[in-house]
């Protein structure tokens, strides 16, 4: 199968922060796929700004070291790193000041598509945007992108999309989560509303629950100055696994268009019910011990041996409408688990009555969306196990692995970023966050948080490599049900 790519038309994208961390490791090196498959035009420039005195030839030096690290063996020709780098400039700036604002508005062209990429922190992104306007380099068609944290909590959000606003129209911003840029995300959408079969069932009738889990082998590494302000409720949760809910729960959007499709997921959001005290489960990493490689444990890793803060959350919710009233939703996340696994699971009832007695055992069926790694989508059925002696049921996998289905195309599919930055530039803003849609999703999160700090909570230890806190199964056991496997 091979895949259509749509070259975007010729822009002008300058990278903020573009020697930073994420600009070497995500953004360099997708723009370079892009420009290797094709979708990006020999016209583009490519501009990094930052405080960094580097000139054109330095930077394509860094690029083409962040290239070589996080997008090797990519299937280029010999010299398209090369044609690649030719694209790219860079202009020394400062974010709170006015050098090098004047050289950036000289280095633009005009009649073209504008993008910033703020990969900076939310404190600059004011100062960025007040500067855009004031020399003159952003136009009334200039996109902006802007990374997560949207905000701390409500108010900051609300400030946060406050200040952007006051220089930019909502249809100008663009808040990116890489999680739904991840094919297996939009398959989703495709899966639901591009089959018949699945539409019908998909809901509280049929629907027995739903879990969500996103599972890290990693630490907070390099993060942990940050990551202990934010915990795994406002650095997962909040946003990446509630896109993930509004994505399963949403009702079909009438279009498939930016507005129809954020429509339908506010709309999830702001139906999310409370969740009560003991349907939370907080845990914090031990030290792996006895390991060639051990760990620290989360506190050491932060550096703050009283720390609260929780690398691990488990949740159980329920979306208050017609289609899903009395379906729970369990999602769970959380760093140095036992795999990297990001999986979605739709777990159907069993049949009203079973014919075949029993000894047939229980049986129902099983929907699950695999977002990294192996992606795909496996649906569990039930059949007679093969052999005489009498009706023996068992249930195996009608599996779709995106590497065999879909060959080459399956097997190395575009990086989130990749088709992200390629939206960006085709004005599609479908798969970004939209300002009120961060909001709602705040003002579910902030009484939780609210909650546990009132009551004074610690998260409960649990060892590196394991699936999380032993309180995290009660959770599921107390409703007669268990966590699917965190497999790789």
């Amino acid at each position: 199968m091979v895949s259509r790519v749509i070259p975007v038309d010729p822009f002008d994208l300058v990278i903020f922060g573009g020697t930073g961390d994420l600009a070497r490791r995500k953004i360099l090196p997708a723009l370079f796929r892009r420009y290797c498959a094709g979708q990006i035009p020999p016209e583009a420039v490519i501009i990094g700004a930052a405080r960094a005195d580097y000139d054109a030839s330095g930077y394509r030096d860094f690029a083409a070291e962040a290239i070589r690290e996080f997008a090797p063996g990519r299937s280029c020709e010999d010299g398209t790193l090369g044609q690649f780098l030719d694209r790219l400039d860079f202009v020394t700036l400062d974010a709170r000041g006015d050098t090098g604002w004047g050289d950036l508005a000289a280095r633009l062209q005009q009649g073209r598509v504008r993008a910033f990429y703020f990969s900076v922190g939310p404190g600059l992104f004011g100062d960025l945007a007040e500067r855009l306007h004031k020399w003159g380099v952003a136009d009334p068609d200039s996109r902006i992108v802007v990374e997560k944290p949207f905000g701390h909590d409500l108010a900051t959000a609300r400030e946060l999309n406050q200040t952007l606003a006051a220089h930019f129209q909502e249809s100008q911003i663009y808040r990116i989560d890489h999680y739904l840029g991840k094919e297996t995300v939009q398959n989703l959408m495709a899966v639901r509303f591009g089959n018949m079969l699945f539409e019908p069932l998909w809901n509280a009738q049929y629907v027995d629950h739903i879990q969500i889990t996103v599972a890290e082998t990693v630490g907070v590494g390099g993060r942990g100055e940050y990551y202990d302000t934010a915990g795994a409720m406002r650095d997962m949760m909040q946003n990446h696994l509630m896109q993930l809910l509004c994505l399963i729960a949403m009702e079909p959007p009438a279009r498939f268009e930016p507005d129809a499709v954020r429509d339908e997921k506010l709309k999830v959001i702001r139906a999310l019910d409370d969740v009560l005290p003991h349907h939370i489960v907080r845990g914090q990493y031990d030290a792996q011990q006895g390991a060639e490689n051990a760990h620290p444990s989360y506190r050491e890793a932060v550096g703050n041996p009283r720390s609260k803060t929780e690398s691990y959350i488990a949740l159980k919710t329920h979306v208050s409408n017609w289609r899903w009233a009395g379906t729970p939703f369990y999602l769970r996340t959380g760093k140095r688990l036992k795999a990297r696994s990001s999986v979605i699971s739709v777990m159907f009832k069993e049949t009203p009555h079973s014919i075949f007695g029993a000894e047939a055992g229980r049986h129902a069926n099983v929907l699950t969306i695999r977002l990294q790694p192996n992606e795909g989508i496996t649906l569990q059925v039930t059949i007679k196990e093969p052999g005489p002696g009498g009706m023996r049921l068992v249930d195996v996998p009608l599996d779709m692995t995106f590497a065999e289905a879909l060959g080459p195309e399956g097997s190395d599919p575009p990086d989130a970023y990749e088709r992200l930055i390629m939206d960006v530039i085709r004005g599609n803003q479908t798969l970004f966050m939209r300002g009120d849609e961060v909001e709602a999703a705040w003002a579910w999160t902030d009484p939780i948080i609210a909650g546990w700090v009132r009551r004074g909570e610690v998260p409960k230890p649990y060892d590196s490599g394991s699936t999380g806190p032993g309180d995290a199964d009660l959770l599921m056991q107390r409703d007669g049900r268990e966590w699917r496997g965190i497999v790789p």
